[in-house]
This record gives structure tokens, sequence and C-alpha cells, in this order.
């Protein structure tokens, strides 16, 4: 049996320790509980977070809790996926989108 790997929530305390504290590429899915969007991606995150185990930090900031964070890289719609390399934005994506968008941004930071 596979054990599934599943995003790392994480919060405006944790935020910055956790994209500083790897050299691998960190995703940051910015969403809320009542995004519909937001929730559709959740099972896509999911499979990322599995396809790329060990590679990239697939994680999630909670935008109505972590006001501070989602203020500082001026988050305006949601879901908004960030990639972070070495602490810097790399890449962004604005809304729900299929799983290969992802899978190919991912793939450029990870081969």
């Amino acid at each position: 049996m596979t054990t599934l790997i599943k995003p790392i929530n994480i919060n405006d305390e944790s935020f910055q320790r956790v994209i500083s504290s790897t050299s691998k590429p960190v995703l940051v899915d910015f969403w809320a509980t009542w995004c519909g969007p937001c929730i559709m991606m959740a099972p896509v995150l999911e499979d990322i977070s599995n396809d790329f185990e060990g590679e990239v930090l697939i994680t999630k900031l909670d935008v109505d809790q972590n006001p501070l964070t989602a203020r500082k890289f001026d988050i305006r719609s949601i879901p908004t996926i960030l990639i972070f390399v070495n602490g810097e934005v790399v890449d962004k994506q604005v809304g729900a989108v299929p799983k290969s968008v992802l899978t190919d941004k991912l793939e450029k930071l990870t081969n």
C-alpha cells in the first residue's frame, strides 16, 4: 500500500522558514475554504505532492487565516500558486488549472 503525501499547511509564522529552508522548489497554494476553484485544486495538488515527492515541497496557505503573507505577495485572486526557489518567486499561476500546467512548470525546475 502506497502512502499518500499531502501538501503541508503553512501559516504567516512558518512561511519564511519553510520557503527558505530547502534548496528544492517550494509550491505555495494560496487558498480559502469558501473558494470553489481552490477546493477543485486540492486533489490536483495531492497528486503533484506524490508525483514530485522528494523533489518539490508542496504547501498550502489559507489566506483568511494568514492575511500577512497573502498581502505581502499581493494575492488578489485565489487560488494563486507561487513557486519559490531559494526563497524567491520564480513562477506564478492564478486560477484553477489542469494538473499538466503545474507539472510542466515543476518539471522545468527539477530537470
